[in-house]
């Protein structure tokens, strides 16, 4: 189980709407940095500050496939907490 520190860090990771949406995103319509970016209309510099945020505090994971770098989200427990944010 996850210190309450922990918890926290992951908490203030998602507490940006941009990432907060990245992460639903992801759970959603892709795992790139271009389908994100098609999306939100956001930088690609921007995009991936918020995706190297994400990754830091251990929400998502990524794997090279090709030129392209597929991003997803880490944990069961995040994937729940976006979920239930996103029907509020």
């Amino acid at each position: 189980m996850k210190s309450y520190e922990e918890k926290s860090e992951m908490l203030k990771a998602l507490a940006n709407p941009a990432r907060m949406e990245i992460v639903i995103r992801l759970e959603k319509d892709g795992c790139n940095v271009s389908t994100i970016q098609e999306n939100l209309g956001l930088p690609q510099s921007t995009i991936s500050q918020h995706l190297k945020i994400l990754k830091n505090a251990g929400l998502i994971t990524r794997k090279r496939d090709g030129t392209k770098i597929c991003y997803k989200v880490k944990c069961k427990e995040v994937r729940d907490i976006v979920r239930m944010l996103d029907k509020i």
